[in-house]
């Protein structure tokens, strides 16, 4: 291969080089640990976790107990294309599972519990109450 040829080709590839690298390096947002915040009062818990991702029927949480366990099938999907063509350039996507489990100090009852999902958010009312046993609640 003569120097020129050589010389050519580096010139097709420098300008796409500069061109990949002026584009902010992004890892896919893959779902990692479900966030959760718990608040308690006197009469019950209130849970609040983030699912992004997640449809409610492919979200399953089980109480036993005093234990909470939230798990979700997640689904991702980011499209980037290039203008001019419409070449699919950067396509990412995810699917998977995510899951979060913890322990209350007090038992749950568990016919007062109410889970509802809005906006990739999942909110439950975990009333107190002692012994019980495990039960998978549906979202509303």
């Amino acid at each position: 291969m003569s120097a020129l040829t050589r010389l050519e080709r580096f010139d097709e590839f420098f300008p796409e080089l500069f061109r990949r690298m002026s584009r902010p390096l992004a890892m896919p947002d893959m779902p990692g640990e479900i966030k959760i915040d718990v608040t308690e009062n006197d009469k019950d818990y209130q849970v609040r976790a983030e699912i992004p991702g997640a449809k409610k029927e492919d979200i399953r949480v089980t109480v036993d107990g005093n234990f909470v366990s939230i798990a979700a099938e997640v689904r991702r999907e980011k499209e980037e294309k290039e203008q001019k063509t419409g070449r699919t350039l950067v396509k990412e996507t995810y699917q998977g599972s995510v899951s979060r489990g913890f322990s209350l100090a007090s038992e749950i009852d568990q016919k007062g519990i109410v889970a509802k999902l809005e906006d990739g958010v999942l909110k439950l009312t975990l009333p107190k109450r002692e012994g019980a046993g495990a039960r998978t609640i549906p979202i509303q």
